[in-house]
C-alpha cells in the first residue's frame, strides 16, 4: 500500500510507471509498465469535497494486463452524481478474498 498525488485512479498508474524512468537509461518502460501492472491490484483515489473532507472518488482495478504500453484498468467503482456508484470492472485475484472467506461477487453488489 502507498500513496501518491494524482488526479485521477489512471494518473496514479501512468506517474508510477513514469518517475522510475527519471533513473536514466538502465530502466526502460518495457520494464517498468508490465512491472507496475503486475504488482498493483487496486488504486483508489480520494478527492477533496467543497468542505475540505476527503471521500473516495473511484477506485480502479488492475488486472495485470498491458496493452500497447499503458496499463489496463477497469472501473470498480466510479463517482456519479456526487455518489460513489459500482462499476462493471471487479478486482483481480478473487482467490485471495476467498482464502480469507470473503465473498467477493456479494461484496461489491452490497455496496452497489
Amino acid at each position: 500500500m502507498c500513496t501518491l498525488h494524482a488526479n485521477s485512479a489512471r494518473e496514479a498508474l501512468v506517474k508510477l510507471c513514469t518517475l522510475p524512468l527519471l533513473a536514466g537509461e538502465n530502466v526502460s518502460d518495457r520494464f517498468v509498465v508490465p512491472t507496475v501492472a503486475s504488482a498493483v491490484d487496486l488504486v483508489v483515489h480520494l478527492d477533496l469535497d467543497s468542505a475540505g473532507r476527503r471521500g473516495v472518488r473511484e477506485v480502479v482495478a488492475v488486472p495485470g494486463r498491458v496493452e500497447q504500453g499503458v496499463v489496463e484498468t477497469a472501473d470498480v467503482f466510479t463517482s456519479r452524481g456526487g455518489h460513489l456508484v459500482r462499476a462493471d470492472g471487479f478486482p483481480p485475484h478473487p482467490e485471495r478474498f476467498a482464502r480469507l472467506g470473503v465473498d467477493l461477487a456479494a461484496l461489491l453488489r452490497a455496496r452497489g
